[in-house]
Formats: C-alpha cells, sequence, structure tokens
C-alpha cells in the first residue's frame, strides 16, 4: 500500500514528545499513564526514576518507591530487550507474556548466547528452559537478593534434579567469563530468566540498599500472571504509539525479538496501521494517531535534561533526534549512557554528573548553540535534578564537544 501522508521530522518530534508527556509538566496523579506509555527502563537503577521527574517535576523518590515497592500498582520486571523495565502492574500481560516466543520463533529474546552452555550440557533449550523453570517455583515460597545468588539459587535447585554425568557438567566452571563465580548451569539459568520473566515466574522486589531482590510474581502481586490473548496486539500498539511512525523492523529492534516473533506480533494490529512517508521511506502509524501527528503543537518546554535510557531516545530512527552520526556515538553507547540536552525534542548536547559527598557535580555539553537563556535555565535544572536526588548542586560547568 503506498504511503499517502507526507510527515516532517519536526512534526514527527513534537508529535512523540505530546506522546512520552515532555511537551509540558504533569502532575504526580498521572504517574500509571506517564509510565504506561512504554514502559521505562531502569538500567542502570534509578533510570526509571529519572525519567518520572523529567516528566513530573513535582514527583519524590519516595513517591516512586512507594508506587513501585509498597503499593504495587508500578511493577518492575525483565521485559522488552531483557532488560529490567518498569511499568503499571494491572499492565503485565502486555510487557510479560506479550513477550514470549512461540515454537519456531527461537531463539527467545535475549537468549541468542546461550548456545554455549547447550552444547556442552549436550541438551536443547527446550529442556534447558524446562528444567530452569521448574527450579523457579521455589521463588513462590521465597526471595533472593542479588542476580548472582539468583543464578547459584536456582542452578542448585536444578541440579539436584539431574543425573550424575549431567549434574557434572552442569556444575562445570562457567564459559561465559566468571568461571570462578558462575557454572555453567548458571549461565544456563541466567539466559532463562527473561522466558521465565516473560511467564510470571520471576520479578523485581523490594531494593536493599545496592542489591536488588527476586521473587515470583504470585508471591510479590498476589495472583498469578492473568492471561490476556490481546496482549501482543497491546505491545504493538504500545510502541507505534510511542515511536510512530514506524516499521516492523523498528519493533523488532524495540523488542530485542526474532523477525518471525516480530512478524506475528506486527500481524495483530495490521488493520489498524496507516502508511506514512517520513523521509522518503514508508512507516506506519495507528490510524487513530494521525490527528494528533498532524495537529501536534511546539512543546511548551522546549528545552530538558533527559537521563540516559529515558524512553524518548528509545526510537530506533535515531537520526530524527540528532543527525551527525559521530555525535550519535556519544549518545548512545553500549552501556552507561549519558543525559541529554534535549530542544524541541532534538538532541542538543550531553550532560554528565557525578556525585561527592551528597554534592553533585554537572557538567554540560552542547553539540549547537542553544537559546539565549539557557545556561541560566539548565543550571535552575541541574539543581532541581540534584534536589529530587536528596543532594546539592555543587558546579555546573560547560565544555565544549
Amino acid at each position: 500500500m503506498p504511503a499517502k501522508l507526507s510527515v516532517t521530522a519536526e512534526q514527527v518530534r513534537r508529535y512523540r514528545l505530546a506522546v512520552h508527556h515532555l511537551d509540558r509538566p504533569c502532575p504526580p496523579s498521572e504517574l500509571l499513564p506517564v509510565v504506561g506509555v512504554c514502559g521505562m527502563q531502569n538500567s542502570p537503577p534509578g533510570a526509571w526514576e529519572t525519567a518520572c521527574f523529567a516528566r513530573m517535576p513535582g514527583s519524590t523518590l519516595p513517591m516512586l518507591q512507594a508506587a513501585l515497592e509498597q503499593e504495587k500498582t508500578l511493577l518492575q520486571a525483565w521485559s522488552w530487550r531483557g532488560v529490567p523495565v518498569v511499568f503499571p502492574t494491572a499492565e503485565s500481560a502486555v510487557f510479560l507474556s506479550a513477550l514470549a516466543a512461540e515454537p519456531g520463533e527461537e531463539p527467545w529474546i535475549y537468549t541468542r548466547g546461550v548456545t554455549l552452555a547447550l552444547d556442552f550440557l549436550g541438551i536443547s533449550w527446550a529442556e534447558a528452559l524446562t528444567l530452569v523453570r521448574q527450579a523457579a517455583e521455589v521463588l513462590d515460597d521465597c526471595t533472593v537478593q542479588s542476580k548472582e545468588e539468583l543464578d547459584r539459587v536456582l542452578a542448585a535447585q536444578a541440579a539436584a534434579q539431574l543425573p550424575p554425568a549431567l549434574r557434572e557438567r552442569w556444575n562445570a566452571p562457567s564459559m561465559y567469563g566468571r568461571p570462578d563465580r558462575q557454572s555453567v548451569g548458571g549461565a544456563a539459568v541466567s539466559f532463562a530468566l527473561r522466558p521465565c520473566s516473560f511467564l510470571g515466574q520471576v520479578v523485581f522486589g523490594a531494593r536493599q540498599g545496592v542489591h536488588p531482590t527476586f521473587t515470583s510474581y504470585r508471591r510479590w502481586v498476589g495472583h498469578l500472571l492473568p492471561p490476556d490473548p490481546q496482549a501482543g496486539a497491546g505491545l504493538v500498539r504500545k510502541f507505534v504509539h510511542a515511536y510512530g511512525p514506524a516499521t516492523r523492523a523498528d519493533f523488532a529492534a524495540w523488542t530485542g525479538s526474532s523477525p518471525q516473533q516480530a512478524a506475528r506480533l506486527w500481524k495483530t494490529v495490521q488493520s489498524e496501521l496507516v502508511p506514512v512517508n517520513k523521509a522518503g521511506k514508508t512507516a506506519y502509524l495507528l490510524e487513530q494517531d494521525v490527528p494528533a501527528l498532524q495537529q501536534a503543537a511546539a512543546p511548551e518546554t522546549p528545552l530538558l535534561l533527559l537521563g540516559g535510557h529515558d524512553p524518548y531516545l528509545d526510537a530506533r530512527d535515531r537520526g530524527l533526534l540528532l543527525e551527525e552520526a559521530a555525535l550519535q556515538r556519544q549518545v548512545w553507547r553500549t552501556v552507561a549512557n549519558p543525559g541529554v540536552i534535549l530542544y524541541n525534542g532534538r538532541v542538543a548536547g550531553i550532560w554528565k554528573a557525578r556525585t561527592v559527598r551528597d554534592c553533585l557535580n554537572v557538567t554540560l555539553i552542547p553539540f549547537e548553540p542553544l537559546p539565549a537563556g539557557a545556561d541560566a535555565q539548565l543550571t535552575r535544572e541541574a539543581e532541581r535534578c540534584a534536589a529530587f536526588r536528596g543532594v546539592s548542586l555543587h558546579c555546573c560547568t560547560w565544555e565544549d564537544i
């Protein structure tokens, strides 16, 4: 089907700013819809809280932590791309079971590297997953502190069910770089934890100091992960709503799914999509979102500081946010993405923060000339970010690229 509607980069940025609640400040009462746009990555820990504060400047750390750990209206679990994601508990099926692969769609999300362990063990992926799923039943009755301990506990639980020869291989040192800290079975468990998460067997509990804790969905929430035959369609709708106009390949990259799984899920909403000409290529938008895209207005707050891994920055078409490829590599890294200076939806620079003795030192690195008054405004933003984290701003310095 040929694309009928042509859109400009500015239109798309304005539309996405509005969808991501970055066009104007939101009250804390809108926490669930703000987080529920597409979920919020929480790696490194605290990334989701920073993303919330960028949208809801009236929010506080105790309020956010209470929603996640006491009220449990929010939940953290491994979700798209296998990363820790915070999302509304009421939408668990969309962020979890929708990502479960069906027969013929292997590899599962985040499991491509498991082959080394499987070859050494001489078992199939299906056998390994069954083993780990059976072991994970122990989480219905306990909470485990730290990811490393979770691997060990479930690996030991599985080992007890294995015949002697296979148990010996299972308990052998890992071939994944930490043979002194991890067994081959522990490595297999680590890869299988994402599928277990999608199937509702493991979620994050309350954080204890610097360590996360883990338990089962049933133990944490109080009931099993509810079935939802429309979960897959719900996930695609969320993605296209948040990052449209987009393509099926964009969706596959965002979820980390196989092409087969992405195709199956995309098909569930295909009748709801309309083709759009974006930068000379065809992409797709939910038909119900076309008026919002066409009528998107300039943001009330054009200059913002976003944290690294903010949901807005998770778009696959990074050139729409920042054209120069060399600069893109400074923003989107393998690990430890810096914060971003956002101006009218474009990445106009980066910022870095370092905390020393309850004081925050912020360095701002613009990629382009910023509007008059930007220095003072961004310094105020840095002060607010520091206060949100319970520290004071010691200095705010500027550097050239």
